[in-house]
């Protein structure tokens, strides 16, 4: 139970930051001795928790969109988030077993951690002109681009946030229509990757796990509504150099620990 709500905490603190949820989980997996088969189905699973806070958080624009569609911006709008889900949906179902058995390891987290901040660095350096500064305002073209850029998070330890942040960035969104537009994409992607995940996983499970992933799944979903609030208040104010030298310093100590 205690390594449950550590790891939701985890999981809910670092899923919508660009540092990366699955690199975190996979580190301090390792460090709790939290691994083999149900660890890896837990991990997924307590990923609802966090992806069901923007749900919570977003009602109101979901519920909108639900109730708007035939509209001329609501049909933007979620066409455009059908355009970006598709590539990583490709892309994830032709890589994702070598992806699973190959790459979800400290030392390529690590690496994925030092070379997405520098990226960072180099993004926040270079992009200096946003001409999107709403989400309802995104091309299609922007949203094919965003997409492309989450592919990049299918590789541990590059971050889905950051991706997507950072690529709508470089496509010329400023920083909080940036942040939002990669929280609702988060929100067809997440569910279809655990859904995927969970189908194929679902029998390591048995009923005295419950209580454990039951935990780790609300301690997730609270933690993940108490950081997107501060994260969208934060990307108003400040850029992404905080998160960058973070990854550095971060995946450079594990770099030492394991090497």
């Amino acid at each position: 139970m205690f390594e449950a709500v550590i790891l939701g905490i985890v999981e809910g603190v670092t899923e919508f930051l660009p540092v990366s949820s699955t690199g975190h989980l996979i580190l301090a997996g390792d460090v709790l001795g939290f691994t083999g088969d149900t660890a890896k189905t837990f991990e997924v699973f307590i990923q609802l928790g966090a992806i069901l806070a923007v749900v919570w958080l977003y009602r109101e624009k979901l519920l909108s969109a639900a109730k708007g569609i035939g509209a001329r911006n609501t049909n933007r709008f979620l066409i455009n988030l059908l355009i970006a889900f598709l590539p990583a949906v490709f892309f994830g179902l032709i890589a994702h077993s070598f992806i699973k058995k190959h790459l979800f390891n400290p030392v390529t987290v690590a690496f994925a951690l030092i070379i997405g901040g520098i990226a960072i660095f180099v993004i926040e350096r270079v992009v200096k002109k946003s001409v999107v500064t709403d989400i309802d305002e995104v091309s299609y073209k922007q949203a094919l681009g965003i997409g492309l850029a989450q592919t990049l998070s299918l590789f541990p330890g590059v971050s889905r946030a950051g991706a997507t942040i950072m690529g709508g960035m470089c496509l010329g969104l400023d920083r909080k229509a940036a942040t939002e537009f990669s929280f609702f994409l988060a929100i067809p992607t997440m569910f279809a990757a655990v859904s995927y995940d969970l189908m194929k996983s679902f029998h390591n499970l048995a009923i005295n796990d419950f209580p454990v992933f039951a935990a780790g799944f609300f301690v997730s979903f609270f933690s993940a509504l108490i950081v997107i609030k501060a994260f969208l208040g934060f990307v108003t104010r400040h850029n992404f150099n905080s998160f960058a030298i973070y990854r550095i310093i971060f995946g450079a100590i594990v770099l030492s620990y394991y090497l």
